[in-house]
């Protein structure tokens, strides 16, 4: 009998063994198992809901240690107000009648005095703003468990799960702006949007005391008039090349290629490029101890003289004290990173018996140590400080030797 060479092999086999497409189809039944499953699961994917879209809310105290003090002494209300100065001091916060004149935050004392002669000095009083930031605190965990707090007077929280059943992030950013001013008579702005980094942006928008809101879809027209100095990643020195490149906001960032990017900003390209079409992965991560504080910086061009050195260590100093006044904590260990030009990185450490007394005596160990490095075998591209072996200030204080029981 002939067979014919058009039919499939296994019914051809079957002229000859009529067992034969059992055989063969019994053979193929792993695959068609598989190809089954794969078809259930991709089903399945398409079925099941998408995540839901976040929630996120930036809340920013309104000028907080100045209002604070306004709001403790009525004299000083209406008055363009300084926290912080001395001698040799800067900044900590500058009302906002101080602000008209130019005085902002990190300021010399002395160019704030000049820039406002009405200017008024008071001491900060790191006790009373901490205690503030505690009620504050409570206020947004009645919303959400997920706080990640910046500073005593910022925080972001993801709201996504709407604990209480409120609806609407913006009408839960309401209340919360709401509650603040009724328990604290402070005023607080606000900034909601699906990313940190919108929101973030937003808050500053209608400030003081403003609300702004950031909708799906609407990120990438949002950040594109913004400069690009105020975009979370992007320091002075960064903006700085930037401009140099032409590039000054959100519109003209996202006009670059992401091959141009990477190859200006190295791995941090990718980020900008999606910095400038609204799209930030960042999640709200509630808040952690603590096992150090430190801030560094980049120079523009590599330093070999021990002066200017000095002097960057001056300002990093004033940033990493900030973050530790903050925070109500004081540490033993101060640490200088050092990278040079060749991105070789040395660090040298020094601990104290005791909690270091304040940002004069950080600074004083940590241009002691530099001075151990001086002169430096090859230029300097980077300096760092930081502050480690952190307690609660209560728990030791600054200054106080550490007793041991010998």
């Amino acid at each position: 009998m002939r067979i014919p060479s058009r039919l499939p092999r296994a019914i051809r086999r079957s002229y000859r063994n009529p067992a034969a497409p059992r055989h063969a189809f019994a053979a193929r039944a792993p695959f068609w198992d598989c190809a089954a499953r794969w078809r259930r699961y991709r089903q399945s994917v398409n079925d099941a809901p998408s995540p839901p879209q976040r929630k996120i809310i930036h809340v920013d105290m309104d000028a907080f240690y100045a209002s604070v003090e306004q709001r403790d002494d009525p004299a000083l209300r209406g008055r363009p107000l300084a926290v912080g100065g001395g001698v040799r001091g800067v900044v900590a916060a500058a009302s906002y009648e101080a602000r008209r004149f130019g005085v902002r935050s990190a300021m010399p004392a002395v160019t704030a005095q000049r820039r406002c002669p009405e200017l008024v000095f008071v001491k900060p009083r790191f006790d009373v703003y901490r205690a503030v930031s505690q009620t504050i605190r409570a206020i947004f965990l009645d919303y959400t468990p997920l706080v990640e707090p910046l500073s005593l007077d910022e925080a972001y929280l993801d709201v996504t799960e709407d604990l209480k059943g409120i609806g609407v992030a913006t009408r839960i950013a309401g209340e919360i702006r709401a509650r603040i001013r009724a328990e604290t008579q402070l005023t607080a702005s606000a900034g909601v949007s699906y990313n940190k980094f919108l929101a973030k942006l937003a808050s500053d928008q209608n400030k003081p005391d403003g609300l702004c809101v950031v909708p799906p879809g609407k990120g990438e027209a949002f950040v594109g008039p913004l400069p690009v100095k105020r975009f979370h990643g992007v320091g002075p020195k960064t903006a700085e090349k930037m401009a140099a490149l032409g590039i000054l906001t959100g519109a003209d960032l996202r006009a670059q290629s992401l091959a141009f990017l990477t190859h200006n900003f190295g791995s941090s390209g990718d980020y900008y490029y999606n910095l400038a079409r609204g799209i930030c992965h960042r999640q709200v991560k509630p808040d952690r101890p603590y096992k150090s504080i430190g801030a560094e910086d980049t120079f523009l061009e590599d330093l070999s003289d021990e002066a200017a050195l000095r002097g960057e260590l001056d300002r990093i100093s004033q940033t990493v004290w900030r973050r530790i006044e903050d925070k109500g904590i004081v540490g033993r260990t101060v640490t200088l990173k050092v990278k040079y030009r060749d991105f070789q990185i040395v660090t040298r450490a020094r601990s104290l018996g005791r909690a270091v007394a304040g940002r004069e005596e950080f600074l004083e160990i940590g241009c002691a140590l530099l001075h151990g490095l001086m002169p430096p075998p090859k230029s300097i591209r980077l300096l760092g400080l930081t502050l480690s072996g952190l307690s609660d200030r209560k728990a030791w204080p600054l200054g106080v030797e550490l007793e041991l029981p010998l």
